[in-house]
C-alpha cells in the first residue's frame, strides 16, 4: 500500500475514499491518536490515476463532489468513533491544533478586516522604505508583512493551507519549532524580497512555502514521524514557484517563496541531523 495523505478529519477523510473508491481506486484508513485519517492507496499501481486526484482534493477539499460520492458510493460500514466535539467547530478546531497556528490566523483576519475598514495599521506592519528603520522599536516590521494580505481570495488561500501544514508541525514538532520556522521564513525571506522589489509586498505565502518543503522533506526523511505530503505536492510547488519567476502569474513575491522552502529545506535536514545524534 501507498500512504495518499493525512487528512486532520476523518469525515473529509471518509467523503475522499468515497469518491475514490467511485473511480475504481480502493484505499484503506487508519485512524491516530490525534484523530487524524491517513489513507493509503491499496493497489500501488494505480498511483498515476490517484495522485491527480489527491492534489485536487488538497485544493478544494469542501466541494460538494466529495459530499455527492459519500451519499452515493459510502459503505455504510465504515465508522469512526464517536466525537462529541464534533457540534462545536470552535472546539474542533483547537483541538487539532495549537496556540501559534491559531494566534498567527487570528492575527491576519483581524489585519485584513481593520486595513478593510481604512484603519492605519499598514504603516505600522509594511516593510519600512530604509532597512535602518527596522533597528529600534520597528524591529517588528520585518516580521509583519506575512501577516499583510491585500486580498480575500489570497487571504483565504493563504490561511487553509497555513493551517494544515501548520497543525501538522505544531502536533508533531511543538509549538516551539513552528514558532521558529515562522520567524525565520517571515523574516529573512522578506529582506530577500525587499532587496528584489523594495518595500510593497506582503502575505504568508513564504511562511507556507516554508511550512510545505519542511513537511514534505521531514516525511521523506522519516515516514514514520507523523507528518507527510505527496511527491506529487512538491512538484505542483516547484512549478509554481517557476511560473511565479516568468510572470505568468503576475506581481508575485517570488524571492520570498523562494526563500521560505529553502528555510524549510534546511530546517527539515537540521532536525533529521538533531535526532539521528
Amino acid at each position: 500500500m501507498k500512504l495518499l495523505l493525512v487528512v486532520p478529519d476523518p469525515r473529509l477523510a471518509q467523503s475522499f475514499v468515497d469518491y475514490l473508491a467511485a473511480m475504481g481506486l480502493q484505499c484503506e484508513q487508519t485512524l491516530d491518536d490525534a484523530n487524524r485519517v491517513s489513507i493509503w492507496l491499496v493497489d500501488e499501481s494505480l498511483w498515476s490515476k490517484a495522485e491527480p486526484e489527491v492534489l485536487r482534493f488538497l485544493a478544494e477539499p469542501l466541494h460538494p463532489r466529495y459530499q455527492e460520492a459519500a451519499w452515493l458510493h459510502g459503505d455504510t460500514q465504515v465508522k469512526f468513533a464517536p466525537n462529541k466535539r464534533s457540534n462545536n467547530s470552535l472546539a474542533q478546531l483547537l483541538s487539532r491544533t495549537g496556540p501559534v497556528n491559531v494566534s498567527v490566523l487570528i492575527a491576519c483576519v483581524l489585519i485584513y478586516i481593520l486595513t478593510a475598514l481604512n484603519v492605519p495599521v499598514l504603516a505600522a506592519l509594511s516593510f519600512p522604505p530604509q532597512l535602518s528603520q527596522l533597528l529600534g522599536l520597528n524591529f517588528w516590521r520585518v516580521f509583519t508583512p506575512a501577516l499583510l494580505h491585500f486580498s480575500l481570495m489570497h487571504l483565504v488561500f493563504n490561511l487553509f493551507w497555513w493551517w494544515y501544514l501548520s497543525s501538522m508541525v505544531e502536533r508533531e514538532r511543538g509549538s516551539g519549532r513552528l514558532l521558529l520556522i515562522v520567524l525565520l521564513a517571515a523574516a529573512l525571506p522578506n529582506l530577500m524580497q525587499f532587496f528584489a522589489s523594495g518595500p510593497y509586498f506582503g502575505g504568508l505565502s513564504g511562511v507556507v512555502y516554508a511550512l510545505f518543503a519542511y513537511v514534505w522533506l521531514s516525511g521523506r526523511l522519516n515516514p514514520a514521524g507523523g507528518m507527510s505530503l505527496p511527491d506529487g505536492m512538491a512538484v505542483l510547488m516547484l512549478v509554481w514557484l517557476v511560473l511565479g519567476f516568468t510572470g505568468v502569474l503576475g506581481p508575485v513575491a517570488n524571492l520570498a517563496h523562494l526563500g521560505g522552502g529553502l528555510i524549510g529545506l534546511v530546517q527539515a535536514m537540521w532536525d533529521r541531523q538533531r535526532v539521528s545524534h
